[in-house]
């Protein structure tokens, strides 16, 4: 049985993700799924960058804003639903395209990762948690980097669920993320796929585009959402330490200034995007479009009539 071919188009935050994906989905009957582990919740849409009615142009999304803020969402979740998103939409004559900025999620669904139960100790757990309580994120994740280097390296010190779910598996199994990973990756991909990522040779030029964003996210009303997440922060656990949202915490109780908590969610929003330029680096089959020039439609076109020639191109 032939593979199912997805497009993929990953990158940092601001590149031009989303309107490149539309105009491919367009010009190759596709349908968009969007790879990005905050987008899914209702009712975040400024702070999460999310694709609007206007920008969708008639394509349809999936995996968009279809889960409750106060809901937990894993990896393995998400690999399972967006599968069955690719297979619908191929069953259809349509191409599935990914579209989004979480590495992990997009690794794991192109390379097909297999999620066996995970092994869990409650009692170790919450030891952990309390030395996190105690030692604080940065001391949690200093541990894991002395453990497994190469999972901490992809994961942020502030994303303490991942930091703990990994030492917790090395204290139960003796196995590092790393190597349960490599294990759980089959022989074979289980789709054709493409993958995209926009890359700028000249970092500031994305820096400044990413601070348009951010003052863009003011005006459309990042505030009243933040305030929101602030009011809900102990239900809201994944929304309150997202970029986008945390920064602007010391302006709502009182604390800080709203001038220094938006170059705060700036500067958090450029080191992010290194992030996730580091994650698609360390992925084999990554073809890098270049955001500096523009035309990044022609640019992923010609590799796509390259690797697919008996596509029906809609032309």
């Amino acid at each position: 049985m032939d593979k199912p071919r997805v497009l993929a188009i990953g990158g940092p935050t601001a590149s031009g993700k989303t309107s490149l994906s539309v105009e491919l989905a367009k010009r190759l009957n596709g349908e968009v799924i969007c790879v990005d582990s905050m987008q899914i919740y209702r009712g975040l849409d400024v702070g999460t960058a999310k694709v609007t009615e206007e920008e969708m142009q008639g394509v349809p999304h999936h995996l968009v804003g279809f889960l409750a803020p106060e809901e937990a969402f894993s990896v393995a979740d998400f690999v399972a639903l967006a599968d069955r998103c690719i297979r619908d939409i191929s069953a259809r004559g349509k191409l599935p395209v990914l579209v989004g900025g979480t590495g992990l999620y997009m690794e794991s669904l192109l390379c097909g990762l297999r999620f066996a139960e995970q092994k869990t100790d409650p009692a170790v757990r919450r030891q952990l948690e309390e030395q996190a309580g105690l030692l604080g994120a940065d001391a949690m994740h200093e541990k894991l980097a002395k453990i497994d280097p190469e999972y901490a390296a992809t994961v942020h010190p502030n994303n303490v669920g991942r930091v703990l779910r990994a030492l917790e598996l090395f204290q139960v199994t003796g196995v590092t993320m790393t190597r349960q990973r490599a294990e759980s990756k089959p022989s074979e991909p289980p789709y054709d796929s493409l993958l995209f990522c926009i890359g700028f040779k000249d970092r500031s030029a994305l820096y400044q585009r990413i601070d348009h964003r951010v003052d863009l996210m003011l005006e459309q009303g990042i505030l009243e959402e933040a305030q929101l997440v602030y009011d809900h922060r102990d239900t809201y656990r994944t929304a309150a330490q997202a970029i986008g949202y945390k920064e602007f915490f010391p302006y709502l109780c009182g604390e800080s200034p709203l001038e220094p908590c938006v170059e705060k969610l700036k500067q958090a929003s450029r080191n992010y995007a290194k992030r996730q330029l580091t994650w698609f680096r360390r992925m084999p089959q990554t073809i890098w479009l270049d955001g500096m020039r523009g035309n990044l439609e022609e640019q992923a076109w010609a590799y796509i009539q390259e690797r697919w020639p008996q596509l029906n191109l809609g032309l």
